[in-house]
């Protein structure tokens, strides 16, 4: 029995700090994007070793966005890594190092950086031609896998010096980092595979590269920003009352007033204005949700056999245009989407193509493709037009509402079902 009784203990005990253990440990979901809709998205970065030069060899880099809805917008990404021995790069073509770094030790021909962990941008469109490569030039914006797959990539080619000059001599860079400007991914050590293999525009000649790598990149929400980016707001043709996003969604204002600006304040323009003034953090407009973006969930019509949602897009951020946004939403009747107005779509089916409650909506070019900077142009609009499916359409108890919405990617703040708008008594009765 007491042998028995010490098991218990024991086995009590292990229970205890293994429960203790869970709750101290950080959550799965900060290992990849919030959003479980997309968990296998990801930038990865391949090197592809071209060919070789008497110190060093010539690589083309590409970075693919195989992410479904997360976009790389301007001012466009920032790829750093940290040479293992003391590379240089004596010259790029497609993008280029932010910074020079120490070439003191070299005389007549200098390189292009010195840097040991260089940071590399792409190049403006309208770069000459000469200092172009294919998938280069866009200012850094990459498009997402769905929106536009051919905009989806990003390459530069760099000339490595100071280097090995056989597969087996060359030594791997390290510590890649990914910005898009600010924080947010998480890179992986490079992997060396199977060499890339290209083929001649006929199709009819296949060449390889010398050697490849690949790092892969992933996004969580959490690094970036403790507090959400954007928040939902819901309204109806048959209630008056708008139920505004929940108080402090984003943040509550500073006493002070010191972190946001009022609406045609004369500050307003030193605040942004000018170089030097992009950190990364929005410069919102002095709210009650204080969230950079607001999106609006309006049910417009109830037809006999449709009903009818206008969906609105406002910018409260002074500091930045959203280009190629994009929004995600949940809602039980998106398999029975009729019409769009102003919208693109595309449903995605994370739980199988049975279940299809979840759909991806962006601009139209060149009309609603971009969100402007807070202020009247900041705000963009659409409409769906969806049939009605009489087994499960309802207008009552919030059903007509999303239960999940996404902007960019990142998780918006919605309103407690028990404020959703409700029909007026004499209907709901």
């Amino acid at each position: 029995m007491a042998t028995a009784g010490r098991r218990v203990t024991c086995c009590c005990a292990a229970v205890l700090l293994a429960a203790a253990l869970l709750l101290s440990a950080p959550e799965a979901t900060e290992a990849y994007d919030s959003l479980s809709l997309d968990p296998n998205g990801n930038i990865t970065i391949k090197w592809d070793v071209m060919h070789w030069t008497p110190d060093g060899y010539v690589a083309v880099v590409t970075m693919h966005n195989y992410q479904q809805f997360r976009h790389i917008g301007a001012p466009g990404w920032r790829l750093g890594w940290t040479w293992a021995e003391q590379e240089v790069i004596w010259s790029m073509a497609g993008a280029q190092a932010t910074e020079q770094g120490d070439c003191s030790r070299f005389k007549g021909n200098i390189p292009h950086s010195c840097k040991k962990d260089p940071v590399v941008v792409d190049l403006l469109p309208g770069t000459p031609y000469n200092m172009q490569i294919a998938n280069c030039c866009k200012g850094g914006v990459m498009s997402t896998f769905t929106q536009d797959p051919a905009n989806a990539a990003s390459s530069f080619q760099l000339s490595v010096g100071l280097a090995g000059t056989t597969t087996e001599a060359v030594k791997l860079p390290k510590n890649f980092t990914l910005r898009n400007p600010g924080p947010g991914y998480t890179c992986g050590r490079a992997i060396v595979g199977k060499p890339s293999v290209f083929f001649t525009a006929d199709g009819r000649r296949a060449t390889r590269a010398f050697m490849t790598w690949k790092v892969t990149c992933t996004y969580s929400q959490f690094l970036p920003q403790k507090v959400p980016s954007c928040c939902v707001s819901l309204s109806s043709s048959y209630n008056s009352t708008t139920v505004n996003c929940p108080t402090c969604s984003c943040g509550c204002p500073n006493p002070n007033g010191t972190d946001c600006v009022k609406k045609g304040s004369p500050h307003l323009g030193s605040a942004t204005g000018g170089p030097g003034k992009w950190s990364g953090q929005p410069l919102v407009e002095c709210t009650s949700h204080m969230c950079p973006v607001r999106i609006n969930w309006h049910v417009k019509q109830n037809y006999r056999d449709y009903w009818r949602v206008k969906i609105t897009i406002t910018n409260f951020n002074f500091r930045m245009n959203y280009t190629e946004w994009n929004l995600v939403v949940q809602h039980p009747n998106f398999d029975n989407i009729t019409q769009l107005f102003g919208l693109n779509y595309k449903p995605l089916t994370p739980f199988g193509g049975r279940i299809n409650d979840v759909a991806m909506f962006w601009g139209v070019k060149p009309d609603t493709d971009v969100l402007m900077q807070a202020g009247k142009p900041g705000s963009v609009q659409g409409e769906l037009l969806l049939r009605k499916d009489s087994q499960t359409f309802t207008i009552g108890k919030g059903w007509a509402f999303p239960r999940r919405v996404y902007f960019n990617g990142d998780n918006c703040v919605t309103p407690s079902p028990e404020y959703y708008p409700s029909l007026p008594r004499m209907q709901a009765l």
